[in-house]
């Protein structure tokens, strides 16, 4: 069952009573999100979900779905839709209809996705897993780190969050050694 919104260029938008997704009416009938019908009268038609894009693994793993790859390498960098957009150049849309497979990124795109989050394609298209664990070891390796490590486990949150504001102004106001 769907509601009628509006003629659009002779093309009907409906919203999917089901999963209230808008969209055009499709020739099956079928909402494009929960396959729904989008007729009242019509009895629902199981259909099979659309299969996800898979793009092949730099890291052994098989295939890894892109969408996904780029949606947690987003998170990991603390970006909305909105600045991975502003980074790219493109609109908020376009990078939801790539997170939710409704568009499939050009090679150009998939460059400008690389460079806004810092990475390359191949770790792009592996989901970022190498890079992470690369990231990881190279920290371990590092003197300063690695004699933080032991205590890190013994702070508690307000105590963590202390020393990250403390790090950040050291960084962003360096102050001037005697």
């Amino acid at each position: 069952m769907a509601t009628t919104l509006a003629p659009v260029d002779s093309r009907e938008v409906v919203r999917c009573d089901h999963c209230l997704l808008v969209q055009f009416r499709t020739v099956n009938n079928l909402c494009r999100r929960c396959h729904a019908s989008l007729d009242e009268d019509e009895p629902e038609i199981a259909a099979a979900p659309p299969a996800p894009v898979m793009m092949p693994s730099h890291n052994g793993h098989g295939h890894l779905n892109l969408a996904a790859s780029i949606r947690s390498l987003r998170l990991r960098n603390g970006l909305s839709q909105r600045q991975l957009a502003t980074r790219m150049s493109v609109p908020r849309t376009y990078v939801s209809k790539i997170e939710n497979e409704k568009a499939t990124p050009t090679l150009s795109s998939l460059e400008r996705l690389a460079r806004a989050l810092e990475v390359t394609v191949p770790d792009l298209l592996s989901g970022g897993e190498r890079n992470r664990q690369e990231e990881i070891a190279e920290l371990v390796k590092d003197q300063f780190i690695a004699e933080m490590l032991p205590f890190v486990s013994q702070l508690n949150g307000m105590q963590m969050s202390s020393i990250l504001t403390q790090i950040r102004d050291l960084t962003m106001r360096p102050r001037r050694s005697a």
